[in-house]
């Protein structure tokens, strides 16, 4: 699909235009700053776009204020002592450093256990706590779709695991394809169950509309204190999600 994209102001608020092969307006706010984001058909003018955000601008500075509140993580820097979190609980970084297979453990619900050669940078300390993460993810994520698919009556053709700069998930309704962000990892279990069910949805309602919230109603009645919980836990620092 080819792409467009332009940025305009509107109110003193910084707002991207992004111009494809679609029939309506879509309109989002994403964190961790809330820039807002507009997915517009090819036909429509500039001054269209600019009504219809001024028609939304008390919702677009609502959803920015609750960004600026939502909690940050401080930028980790993997040394002993640090807090990292892992399905919504918090654990302390403890680094040991040996010779030998780079490993993370988690030690009495408490302790997070990385044991890495001397001298290993900043960034492969990361890269070895990610990857448990994704690996966590991917034992996790077959068993809730294992239980949601039959019970949301749609299954997703593959599925898998990335980091997400402005989405907690997304769905590729043509390939039946869904993406989790490797962020969900350090959440609450419920988080992720939302996540997952939110985007098999999709493959029935593409649009966050009526229809969709519908249907969330009555496969996940709790969605919204699930939707509520996500928004409540600290973002990490990483410029990344919905």
């Amino acid at each position: 699909m080819n792409i467009a994209s332009q940025t305009i102001t509107v109110s003193d608020i910084p707002v991207e235009i992004v111009r494809k092969n679609i029939k309506n307006i879509h309109l989002g706010v994403y964190p961790p700053e809330g820039n807002v984001r507009v997915s517009v058909p090819r036909h429509i003018t500039n001054e269209n776009v600019r009504l219809a955000i001024v028609s939304r601008l008390s919702w677009i500075k609502k959803r920015q204020e609750e960004f600026k509140k939502q909690p940050r993580q401080t930028e980790r820097e993997y040394v002993s002592g640090e807090s990292h979190y892992y399905q919504g609980k918090r654990y302390i970084l403890d680094v040991i450093e040996r010779h030998g297979r780079h490993t993370l453990s988690l030690k009495n619900n408490a302790r997070m256990i990385l044991q890495v050669s001397p001298e290993t940078s900043k960034e492969n300390r990361a890269l070895v706590i990610n990857n448990w993460y994704r690996k966590q993810l991917k034992e996790v994520i077959p068993q809730l779709l294992n239980k949601w698919q039959p019970i949301v009556g749609k299954e997703a053709n593959s599925w898998g695991v990335k980091k997400m700069k402005t989405k907690w998930g997304s769905c590729n309704i043509i390939d039946r394809r869904i993406w989790i962000n490797l962020e969900l990892a350090k959440k609450s279990p419920e988080c992720l169950e939302y996540i997952v069910v939110h985007e098999l949805v999709h493959l029935h309602e593409r649009h966050h509309n009526e229809n969709f919230k519908c249907l969330m109603d009555k496969f996940l009645p709790n969605w919204r204190q699930s939707r509520d919980l996500l928004k409540s836990e600290p973002l990490a620092h990483e410029d990344w999600c919905y």
